[in-house]
């Protein structure tokens, strides 16, 4: 297999798994495993591809956002977002900047998918007895940021997993709400991410060592598939639960861990 296909298949790979619940990173890593190991750097810069995505898919709602700050809903609701946004920097900076790296085996990924999963079932059960609320509170922006650190610290808990069920949890039990909160703080979270990780492998005098088309490539799958599930999940949760994304969690995290060797 070519290193462009391989690349082309990650990118895909990416956008699909970004906006499901089943953990982008965990899939990519696992499946580094057959189409060969990618940098850090690789793996952010495809995910702000799939974060492109949802800038497009979001466009009508960011553009409402952007010229009705003179109203005062409009207005609170970007601060939420810039109060996540903060969270998520101020805690997962610090992880960073300690030499935090993502693991090499897969068991790690696996027991996070099966919990994650577990997790989902859980939460939305108790979510749904709270009503159908829409509103987002400071209390649901902050437990969102440490939700988006939590999930980058431990590869197949899956960010938008994490984050929209803390949402759910903390007040904003309705789905669609809770995931365009989450979607929409994701934007400058790893637009962020990306930006950083650019800047670190300037620094290491990395440029260089980097397979340009490689993430090129990546890049565009990325943001093509991702605008296509994005589109299809908003409409898709507006009557449907999350418990068959709960369950493939689960049963790809023990097959995984029956099927794989420890350590692999």
């Amino acid at each position: 297999m070519s290193d462009l296909f391989a690349a082309l298949l990650l990118g895909i790979l990416e956008g699909v798994t970004e906006f499901l619940p089943i953990s982008s990173t965990g899939h990519l890593l696992i499946a580094q495993h057959w189409l060969g190991a990618r940098s850090d750097f690789f793996n952010i810069v495809i995910q702000a591809g799939a974060i492109l995505a949802v800038t497009l898919a979001f466009r009508h709602r960011l553009w409402e956002l952007a010229t009705g700050l003179g109203q005062p809903a409009n207005r609170d609701y970007v601060a939420k977002i810039g109060v996540a946004f903060l969270v998520t920097a101020l805690v997962g900076l610090p992880v960073r900047l300690a030499g935090w790296e993502l693991p090499e085996t897969v068991t790690p990924i696996a027991w996070a998918l099966v919990l994650g999963g577990l997790w989902m079932l859980v939460a939305e059960h108790f979510a749904e007895k709270r009503g159908d609320l829409a509103t987002v509170t400071w209390k649901v922006a902050v437990l969102v940021g440490l939700a988006q650190v939590v999930a980058g610290i431990f590869p197949g808990t899956s960010r938008s997993a994490a984050a929209i069920f803390v949402a759910m949890l903390a007040g904003t039990s309705r789905r669609a709400s809770a995931t365009e909160f989450v979607f929409l703080v994701g934007i400058p979270t790893m637009f962020a991410a990306s930006g950083f990780a650019f800047l670190e492998l300037a620094m290491a005098g990395g440029l260089g060592d980097e397979d340009w088309s490689s993430v090129a490539v990546a890049f565009t799958a990325a943001a093509i598939t991702g605008f296509v599930v994005v589109r299809w999940l908003m409409g898709y949760i507006k009557a449907h639960r999350f418990t068959g994304f709960a369950i493939y969690r689960i049963v790809l995290g023990l097959l995984l861990l029956a099927l794989m060797p420890a350590g692999a």
